[in-house]
């Protein structure tokens, strides 16, 4: 394909475009944004060279002039949604200000649901997200500690994160494709439930439901799941 490197490189230490010819057309913050447009529509498997070609206007081996592989359009993407994190002056207490970036990167998540699945380390070092990495840090600057465990806090709040919001992503799918209401299908599940309880067989699981056998709230689980994190460095 034109433009495709022959030795792995990373994106951003190449120019916006190769080759020579007449001046860009389109930016990489250009591509970045009709791919997301895609996904945040469609999804991420609805991303490709030839409909984000399409969504622009040019053609697909035009586009590798300026995107040589798929995996750097999703790097392209991610930058994007890097982009969106609110940068604020550090309040100077390090546990507010990352509990504040937890629930800012929760709902950037939500914001664009296919993220999850390319949440790796490889996208991690992209313009954008430097820029965040950095904000973290400075929101740590009065967390005594060495560096390498301020990102390892970062790090375990990102995981955590993650993790929970894969699980309430993965949750509202599956609600959507019942053939029944969210409600029959939690009642149905409570009335098993409680016939194996009632059984005698799980007496420490029995005795865990009887201490708070109302609705979990997800809210308040998110938050002790992210105090407990703090609380472990601190």
């Amino acid at each position: 394909m034109a433009g495709r490197p022959a030795v792995p490189e990373v994106i951003w230490s190449r120019p916006e475009r190769t080759g020579r010819g007449p001046r860009p057309a389109y930016t990489r913050a250009d591509i970045a944004a009709a791919a997301v447009r895609i996904a945040d529509a469609e999804g991420l498997d609805a991303v490709s060279m030839r409909r984000v070609a399409g969504e622009l206007g040019c053609g697909t081996m035009s586009l590798y002039n300026y995107v040589p592989r798929k995996e750097d359009l999703y790097e392209l993407m991610m930058d994007a949604i890097s982009g969106e994190h609110e940068l604020w002056e550090p309040s100077g207490d390090w546990r507010a200000d990352m509990l504040r970036v937890a629930h800012q990167t929760r709902a950037l998540m939500h914001r664009h649901t296919w993220i999850v699945r390319l949440m790796s380390p490889v996208y991690g070092f992209s313009p954008n997200a430097l820029r965040y990495l950095e904000h973290c840090l400075a929101c740590l600057d009065p967390f005594d500690a060495p560096p390498g465990t301020k990102m390892e806090l970062v790090a375990m709040v990102n995981g955590v994160v993650t993790t929970y919001v894969t699980n309430e992503i993965a949750t509202a799918e599956r609600t959507r494709s019942l053939p029944w209401s969210q409600e029959q299908e939690d009642a149905s599940r409570i009335a098993y439930l409680g016939r194996r309880l009632a059984s005698g067989a799980y007496p420490r699981l029995a005795a865990s439901f009887a201490e708070d056998a109302g609705p979990i709230d997800l809210e308040a689980v998110f938050e002790r799941a992210l105090t407990r994190v703090l609380d472990g460095f601190a």
